[in-house]
């Protein structure tokens, strides 16, 4: 059988009411007559009821009105060496009509309805007190034959009113707390969609950096295809010509697919994240720190723990991003693979007049003295996956070959005090930046 959580907590607000309420009603006085008693289990008992979401009020009600009683006969009893059963019904049994009074127009005013207008639920809770005085008084008067003077009307109303003010002050206290929870609740649910936002939109710019790639490498198939049309070798034949055409074609087509899926993924990335359009240039600072996180959940991902730093110096303009994405992200990248467990990563950018240097270090293995003048040449690794198979060797080659097109350099060394090495890559600023 599946309870409603909302019924569930009910259930458990009736326990503790029916526990909490008779202890209240030991701290008692008789402001008005021997058997008329003044104690803290009506706030108790008005702020119980107040909690009550499925349950009727009706049913709590008749139930601690019960308990009540009953309870303080059991205290007069263990009390009382020479206990009377009827001399303590007598001066106990009208509070069972006070309580179920209460819980019936609690009920009948539908308090409920009020439950954001802390000033009306006082003014019904005194109105609502007061009748189930009377209505206990009534039963005291007809069965007992007690009396009440009308100068006590003013004292059943400064004890209503009092009561009121107890069970406003602490449901207020209540309700602000419930409301700083809820604040905490959204501010952490905003934050995690901020999180979801600001993350999509760094996978957003590396697919776009795909994209671009992808149009890139159909362009040079296909003028490959088109080039291939005149050429004539003679120890190629026609057949082996037009067989290469074809391969050319369709890698060309391939990559085409490829571009398209990725544009569909990226048109969809874009909508989710409300963002028209992404610049091809960015802040640098933007740039860096996105190259960071999205490094950072990468050597995650591998199980390894590695915290990546970076400093700039001087002013930037904004530098066109998928250029620098691709050779900055690609040597980072690098790094956290070829770190074993757990290291550091470190992005240092400075801007000289024209030029702006990068250098990025690690503290991982390095790169052999052996392997310093081949790690840029073209299908050299020295890495290798789980089932041994090696790694293409095309990253830094690729890498070297971008920088030499922009007129720059880039070179590598042991880092100093430590094992790992620096990656210094200078570009002129010209070539990265948006013409005018």
């Amino acid at each position: 059988m599946i309870i409603n959580p909302l019924m569930k907590k009910d259930i458990f607000i009736l326990i503790l009411m029916m526990v909490t309420v008779p202890i209240a009603g030991e701290l008692n006085f008789y402001p008005i007559n021997e058997t008329f008693r003044i104690s803290f289990a009506v706030p108790t008992f008005l702020f119980f009821l107040l909690l009550f979401r499925k349950i009727p009020v009706v049913l709590p009600g008749l139930l601690t009105a019960i308990l009540v009683v009953g309870f303080r006969i059991l205290i007069e009893w263990i009390k009382q060496e020479n206990f009377n059963w009827n001399a303590s019904f007598e001066s106990n049994f009208s509070s069972f009509f006070f309580y179920l009074a209460y819980s019936c127009f609690f009920y009948l005013a539908k308090v409920s309805r009020f439950n954001n207008r802390l000033i009306i639920i006082g003014f019904i809770g005194i109105t609502i007190e007061i009748l189930s005085d009377i209505v206990e008084l009534t039963m005291q008067y007809f069965v007992l034959g007690t009396t009440i003077k009308l100068a006590a009307l003013s004292d059943i109303l400064i004890i209503a009113i009092s009561h009121s003010f107890i069970v406003l002050s602490f449901f207020t206290m209540i309700k602000l707390y419930e409301a700083q929870a809820r604040e905490r609740q959204i501010r952490k649910q905003n934050e995690h969609m901020l999180m979801l936002i600001s993350n999509l939109y760094e996978e957003s710019i590396h697919l776009k950096k795909t994209l671009v790639n992808a149009e890139n490498i159909t362009k040079k198939s296909y003028d490959l295809y088109k080039s291939l049309n005149g050429l004539k070798n003679e120890w190629m034949t026609a057949d082996s010509i037009e067989e290469i055409r074809k391969k050319a074609l369709k890698i060309a087509g391939e990559v085409h697919e490829i571009k398209k899926d990725n544009q569909r993924i990226f048109a969809g990335l874009s909508k989710l994240i409300s963002v028209e359009s992404f610049t091809d240039y960015m802040n640098l600072h933007e740039l860096v720190s996105i190259i960071k996180r999205t490094n950072e959940k990468y050597s995650s991902l591998l199980g390894k723990d590695i915290q990546i730093l970076y400093s700039i110096k001087g002013d930037h303009p904004h530098y066109h991003v998928f250029t620098l994405l691709s050779i900055i992200n690609n040597i980072v990248t690098n790094a956290v693979e070829a770190i074993n467990d757990v290291g550091t990563i470190t992005i240092n950018i400075e801007r000289k007049q024209k030029s702006i240097e990068f250098r990025i270090g690690d503290n991982g293995p390095g790169v052999a003295p052996k392997h310093k003048n081949l790690i840029f040449k073209p299908g050299f690794t020295s890495k290798y996956d789980r089932s041994g198979n090696p790694s293409t060797g095309m990253g830094l080659s690729f890498i070297k070959d971008i920088v030499k097109q922009l007129e720059g350099d880039i070179t590598v060394e042991d880092r100093i005090g430590g094992p790992g090495s620096i990656f210094i890559i200078t570009l002129l600023v010209d070539h990265l930046i948006e013409k005018g």
